[in-house]
């Protein structure tokens, strides 16, 4: 059976062979450089475990990332375009990376010579762990026979509105390094040695505090997580989560098991999965960064979405 539509996305959702292969997600993958000069696409390529292994071992050098490129884009739309199938593709929040305006550059370039195709490429305001599982969410829908009108509606609702990371890094460091501090200026200085606590909301990073210490940091991001619910009034069971971790994969198992036994208390019965951030992050929030990803599943969004005219006249103009 030919799908109706392919789920594409950049190289920020941090999903595993495997799941691309479960979920037939295609992903156009960033390029990572540690001299600036040559760049390697990560996972194709170069393993993310082999980035952080030089980002510990060197740390006075620091990698950096290259969004794909406009071509990269076209030749990932075309084939599908070709066969008249249609394409969703979703990106790293714009404010994060250009990989957005790439993207919706290409589709420009095949509409001249393909008109009639059906190309819709999303900004998903998400990074990471909660990127992974807008994707993941988008293919379920095609895959329980959701139309490409309705799926879009979904995933621009609600469920783009309910995306959150709480995370914490090492130190301020690499974020300074790489201009990304932003709205957490205010951190620096004199509370580089505390932990800070950062939360990735409508495709921006905020401060959400600090902690005085690693352990109390995920402590914190578990209060946060907690908080998030009780402010929306919202039901913990709706969502899927999503436990980034950096370098230190024990580290991630362990609060793994402490987040899954904060959930079993919201009542929520299905565990965590445990993903490790990718180059596309990392090379920002430096080799210790952690955190817990939460995402609304498409189901309890389907009734609160935009209407396939509206959600189509927005993203498909």
């Amino acid at each position: 059976m030919i799908m109706q539509f392919q789920i594409i996305s950049d190289g920020s959702c941090d999903l595993t062979m495997e799941l691309r292969e479960k979920y037939n997600i295609q992903v156009v993958p960033f390029y990572v450089s540690f001299d600036g000069e040559n760049y390697q696409k990560e996972i194709d390529e170069i393993g993310i475990r082999d980035v952080y292994e030089r980002m510990v071992t060197e740390p006075d050098v620091y990698p950096k990332t290259s969004l794909p490129s406009v071509q990269n884009f076209v030749d990932a739309f075309l084939p599908h375009v070709k066969e008249g199938r249609a394409v969703i593709c979703m990106t790293i929040t714009s404010t994060l990376s250009g990989s957005y305006n790439a993207a919706v550059n290409a589709k420009e370039i095949v509409l001249e010579d393909y008109p009639e195709a059906k190309i819709t490429v999303i900004n998903s305001l998400e990074a990471t762990v909660t990127q992974g599982i807008y994707a993941i969410e988008a293919a379920k829908m095609r895959d329980a026979g959701y139309s490409y009108e309705k799926t879009v509606a979904v995933l621009t609702g609600e469920m783009m509105d309910r995306g959150r990371i709480f995370f914490t890094v090492g130190d301020l460091t690499y974020l300074q390094h790489g201009g990304r501090i932003g709205k957490l200026a205010g951190m620096a200085g004199s509370m580089l040695r505390l932990k800070p606590m950062i939360t990735l909301k409508d495709g921006s990073i905020d401060s959400s505090g600090v902690a005085r210490s690693r352990k109390k940091s995920m402590a914190k991001i578990l209060e946060l997580l907690k908080q998030y619910f009780e402010e929306n009034n919202d039901d913990p069971k709706n969502y899927i989560y999503s436990l980034g971790f950096g370098y230190d994969e024990e580290e991630g198992k362990q609060f793994k098991k402490l987040l899954d036994e904060e959930l079993q208390s919201f009542g929520v019965t299905e565990p965590s999965h445990l993903v490790q951030i990718g180059a596309t992050i990392c090379v920002h929030t430096g080799p210790y960064a952690i955190g817990v990803g939460v995402m609304k599943k498409y189901d309890a969004c389907a009734e609160a979405a935009l209407s396939e005219e509206e959600s189509l006249k927005q993203y498909t103009a």
